[in-house]
């Protein structure tokens, strides 16, 4: 990481893995990669997001690079043909109605279960906005202002421990200041 060198690192049992127990669970893996210098790290939300991460990492050679992916099986979705090469730091919104008052913001497999909160909030008359982070370092900043800034809550979702993906939003919009404003 101080060198800089174009590495991957592809780090299974990413977040709880059920029957493998506690030795084998990646709960920690976000709280140590990220605070590794220009280290990039991403997390799939399924499977064809873990074929894009795949060609991403491939064609990464600015630095190191970390992509993780659970046990077990995806979540059904299809496969694109090739992997495209996404834009390093940037999340994707995938739901945002108007007026929405919520926003969950998911990094990895959780982001299914957001989109299933989404809809049944939604029908309590709760508007719900959900998006992908995708990258744990470097954050999508402007992502993070923006549904900080355009929704009452904003709700962090990931599988990991202390020290993860929610302590980086939490570190990066205090010291861009948006926790001091109430």
């Amino acid at each position: 990481a101080l060198q800089n060198l174009p590495v991957r690192f592809a780090l299974d049992r990413a977040g709880l893995v059920g029957a493998d127990g506690a030795t084998h669970a990646g709960a920690f893996d976000l709280a140590y990669l990220c605070c590794l210098p220009n280290m990039v790290v991403m997390a799939a939300a399924d499977e064809a997001e873990l074929v894009h991460m795949v060609a991403t990492a491939h064609a990464h050679d600015a630095g190191p690079i970390a992509f993780r992916y659970p046990r077990g099986e995806g979540v059904g979705v299809e496969l694109p043909e090739r992997g495209e090469v996404l834009a390093i730091g940037r999340g994707r919104v995938l739901r945002r109605p108007e007026g929405a008052r919520v926003a969950l913001l998911s990094l990895g497999t959780r982001l299914a279960e957001a989109l299933k909160a989404a809809e049944r909030l939604e029908e309590a008359g709760i508007g719900v906005s959900v998006a992908d982070a995708r990258f744990a370092k470097p954050l999508d900043e402007a992502l993070l202002l923006d549904l900080a800034g355009s929704h009452e809550v904003l709700v962090t979702l990931e599988e990991g421990s202390t020290g993860g993906f929610g302590a980086m939003v939490l570190h990066c919009l205090s010291a861009r200041g948006v926790l001091d404003e109430g």
